[in-house]
């Protein structure tokens, strides 16, 4: 439905001989207000807040740190590239290209 409406809205506007550049759109709130599910966290909530946030300390303190968060954070990753050893990127940088001298 939004990509048919996109898609409208291009043939209304595009005009053959310019330039157009991409562009990213990002979509907020799509649900309706009674399939909305709250923040845990809010701050109307001041004593389930701390509540649940002693719950979460007390199971991370038991079972290691990490056990149990929130959904929204992201796990952090085992591994991480070794920047040292990165390849460069020859073909996508102009500053990277390397140089051949002739004699």
């Amino acid at each position: 439905m939004i990509i048919k409406a996109v898609q409208a809205g291009l043939q209304q506007v595009y005009r053959e001989g310019f330039s157009y550049a991409k562009a990213q759109v990002m979509l907020l709130n799509l649900c309706r207000k009674n399939e909305y599910t709250p923040d845990l966290f809010a701050p109307e909530q001041p004593v389930k807040t701390e509540r649940l946030m002693s719950t979460l300390d007390a199971i991370n303190n038991r079972w290691g740190r990490g056990t149990l968060q929130p959904g929204r954070i992201a796990k952090p990753v085992e591994w991480a590239m070794r920047r040292e050893l990165l390849y460069p990127a020859y073909t996508t940088r102009w500053s990277e290209l390397m140089v051949a001298k002739a004699r």
